[in-house]
């Protein structure tokens, strides 16, 4: 495995990057992420899965999420977090105490998830690649899994749903949070379909220069 100066100069080198600097429940997390998404629209992955790079983005849902988690602590509790982008959430989860596993679809994704949890949390976390379509029979149950906006397409609805109850353990919790997005009914009436119980979300309003969002943060169990 790459040692982390190694692994963040090659960032460096082979993307242009920003570094935002990020409050959650009192403490400013700098992440390191892709300047723009949009530089790194690939017209083979459209046109082969109509995959788009959302991962470069630290969206305002992360930010939601990372602050549930910040003011949650948990020394040694497993966490798996879906689609971990950047690695913000993963950041403040690994700060929190949690054994964090961090996946995403895209490999440089996991890579700067790395570099930020070990910068802003001097930990290493575990990475894995995962399609969920077609998840690693390794994967693994969690006390908890989380996942920030998530629900951008409807096949989303199932494929969290799936997700799920593959992974959070009897007795575990998952935590989602969604700004309105397109498949968040449909992932709920799903859920109700595969024997996973969904709280009455948490409203949290979002406000950062132009952007006024409002952030529904899900607690899911399974069904005893």
């Amino acid at each position: 495995m790459q040692g982390q100066e190694e692994l963040r100069g090659s960032l460096l080198r082979r993307f242009r990057t920003s570094l935002s600097a990020i409050t959650c429940a009192a403490h400013t997390f700098e992440i390191l992420h892709p300047e723009s998404a949009e530089e790194l629209i690939s017209e083979v992955d459209f046109e082969q899965d109509e995959r788009l790079p959302y991962w470069a983005d630290v969206w305002p849902s992360a930010r939601v999420l990372a602050t549930v988690l910040a003011l949650s602590p948990s020394e040694g509790t497993s966490l798996l977090e879906l689609g971990c982008g950047a690695g913000l959430v993963a950041s403040a989860a690994a700060r929190a105490g949690y054994e964090v596993t961090a996946t995403d679809y895209y490999a440089d994704a996991l890579l700067f998830a790395r570099v930020n949890a070990w910068g802003n949390a001097g930990r290493e976390i575990a990475t894995r690649l995962v399609d969920w379509r077609d998840p690693p029979a390794d994967l693994g149950r969690f006390e908890r899994v989380v996942a920030s906006d998530v629900l951008y397409e409807l096949p989303q609805a199932k494929l969290v749903a799936a997700m799920l109850v593959r992974c959070l353990e009897p007795g575990g919790l998952a935590l989602l949070a969604d700004p309105g997005r397109v498949a968040a009914d449909a992932f709920i009436q799903v859920c109700g379909t595969v024997g996973l119980r969904v709280s009455e979300p948490e409203v949290v309003p979002f406000e950062e220069g132009a952007i006024r969002q409002l952030i529904r943060v899900y607690r899911i169990t399974v069904n005893s």
